[in-house]
């Protein structure tokens, strides 16, 4: 069979799989699987004679999801918020891998524009973080204390001050993502030049690994989430500028609930950094660099595990799982 001539005959079925996978059309579990096999027909006849070919690619990527579906319908019944952390965001992540490694390096690149700025101008500093900061901070350093700013108020007032901005920040990474993704990378260039001027201005008053002991405690989490927040205002940009084979509309609304999804899954992330920064943070100093070095990489361990390891091994379950079923 010609490859047209197969796609025009099973292309109204294909679409109404998308409708089913997208919510518009409501199956339960048999019929679910039901589909998952005949589609799983389809993919191994195109697999057949058609094997380099984007029908392949497309029954490929649309099998997978229809299998996630059923077993999101079977595992969800069981523990919905346990599923969402443990299987569904990381299943979101490998899909949208390449979007993590976009906003990895756009924040490299940001970061590097922030180091360069201050070596180059000795007022940028001034200007980002504004001269009483500055000021201020100097004068600790003075004091060889370089993480002082960290100490002022009171415990609680600080964490309560720093988890709602860093939500704020957070929210507008993914959601300035509407305007194409273009808001969403002015918000990291912003936040990434901040920290590599930021980061510069102790190197160039010699009290780096002073700062780093202390900032880098709450700082992995805090800039870690706040990548992956970036990642998820590009998949909002992308869904908006790239519908694939979807209407526009229906586009933004699966990349809108995809992303929000990998957004939501940063906040426990950020809520620890802020209580790190609220309470640990201003201790960073008196603690021994041995204790400081295990929180750093710890933390860096946990969030890295979680968003650039944990997504494969999910994805190669899955993967096992599909072949043991059409077996």
């Amino acid at each position: 069979m010609r490859e047209v001539a197969f796609i025009k005959q099973n292309k109204e079925k294909w679409l109404g799989i998308e409708q089913v996978i997208d919510g518009k059309i409501k199956k339960n579990p048999d019929d679910l699987s039901s589909l998952y096999i005949n589609l799983i027909n389809d993919l191994s006849f195109a697999q057949t004679y058609y094997p380099k070919s984007k029908t392949t690619v497309y029954l490929n990527h649309l099998s997978s999801r229809i299998f996630q579906k059923i077993y999101k319908t079977r595992r969800t019944e069981k523990n919905r918020l346990f599923y969402f952390f443990a299987t569904e965001v990381p299943l979101l992540v490998y899909q949208y891998r390449r979007y993590l490694s976009y906003a990895f390096i756009f924040f490299l690149f940001f970061t590097v524009v922030g180091v360069i700025s201050a070596y180059y101008d000795k007022d940028f500093v001034k200007i980002i973080l504004g001269e009483d900061y500055v000021n201020k901070t100097i004068e600790n350093i003075r004091k060889n204390n370089a993480v002082g700013v960290y100490q002022q108020g009171s415990n609680w007032g600080m964490m309560v001050s720093i988890i709602f901005n860093n939500l704020t920040v957070g929210a507008k990474l993914f959601l300035y993502g509407v305007f194409g993704g273009v808001g969403t990378l002015f918000a990291l260039m912003q936040n990434s030049i901040m920290l590599g001027s930021f980061q510069y201005f102790f190197h160039e008053h010699g009290a780096l690994k002073e700062s780093a002991r202390g900032i880098w405690l709450h700082g992995v989490f805090e800039i870690f989430s706040m990548v992956v927040e970036a990642m998820a205002g590009l998949i909002l940009g992308a869904s908006i500028l790239f519908p694939r084979t979807y209407s526009r509309f229906d586009s933004f609304k699966l990349g809108f609930k995809d992303a929000f999804k990998i957004f939501l899954s940063t906040v426990p992330f950020t809520v620890v950094a802020g209580i790190i920064e609220g309470y640990v943070t201003r201790y960073a100093l008196q603690m021994s660099f041995t204790l400081n070095l295990l929180v750093i990489l710890g933390t860096l361990s946990i969030i890295g595990f979680y968003y650039l390891v944990y997504p494969y091994i999910v994805h190669r379950k899955l993967k096992f799982q599909e072949r043991d079923a059409v077996l």
